[in-house]
């Protein structure tokens, strides 16, 4: 099986994720800056097969868009072109750094670790694949 990747854009890091061959499992892969991200994706497809990217959709509490929303939808159109063949699906994404941000603390590391954005940026491409996985067994 193909496996899946999570892409949690922002404008200062992308935080990505994956499945397993299997996809049963979803792990987190790196953090990349948004201006190396399609050549990053691009060199870790050309050893692994990916059929899906997941991609967060910020919303606000009152489902409106949020502000990083055309850096996003400008993302996927870059990541269309530079890979037609692999699908695109969108999926919520308003509690993912929380979650993240929790799941760190609650995992151990120290204070210090849990600040880091990067950190921060992969668990939730993690929770958006998680999600993903969730929805759509």
């Amino acid at each position: 099986m193909d496996r899946i990747m999570a892409i949690d854009y922002g404008t200062k890091r992308v935080g990505l994720a994956v499945t397993d061959p299997n996809r049963i499992i979803a792990t987190a892969l790196t953090t990349v800056h948004p201006d190396k991200a399609i050549d990053f994706i691009r060199s870790y497809i050309s050893t692994e097969s990916v059929s899906c990217f997941v991609i967060g959709e910020p919303r606000q509490m009152d489902y409106s868009p949020s502000e990083i929303t055309a850096h996003i939808e400008q993302f996927i159109k870059k990541l269309k072109k530079a890979f037609p063949e692999i699908k695109i699906e969108r999926i919520d994404e308003r509690f993912s750094s929380k979650i993240a941000t929790t799941a760190l603390r609650e995992s151990g590391l120290k204070k210090k670790d849990r600040q880091r954005k990067d950190l921060i940026d992969q668990a939730s491409a993690v929770i958006l694949l998680q999600s993903w996985m969730e929805n759509n067994k």
